[in-house]
């Protein structure tokens, strides 16, 4: 990786620089796939800020249907993953769901 990436990417458009610096897109993984579903999650939870407009939402819809999505992924590759590809899948939904339950639970209350 180069400096330019740890100071902050200025590739754009989810690319990354690189071993010779050019913008590429970052390799396809079960573990980036299984990342990116938990981004959603979290970014719909109100945990990560837009990046462009910096503001927060929450969709308890959209977080739920993140959630449902890892858990499908996690039924159905059950018994295909390699150790930490699992350990790593078991510990985002455990994280997600009990995020998914505090925010819904002060969502509720606001109400």
């Amino acid at each position: 990786m180069t400096a330019e990436y740890d100071e902050g990417c200025s590739c754009g458009d989810g690319k990354v620089p690189d071993q010779d610096g050019r913008c590429v897109m970052p390799e396809v993984t079960f573990m980036a796939f299984v990342m990116s579903l938990n981004t959603s999650a979290l970014f719909h939870l109100g945990e990560i800020a837009d990046p462009v407009t910096k503001e927060t939402l929450i969709d308890l819809p959209l977080a739920r249907h993140a959630i449902d999505t890892l858990v499908l992924l996690q039924e159905k590759t059950k018994g295909n993953l390699e150790t930490d590809e699992d350990d790593m899948l078991n510990n985002i939904l455990l994280d997600v769901k009990l995020r998914f339950v505090a925010v819904a639970k002060a969502e509720k209350a606001k109400q």
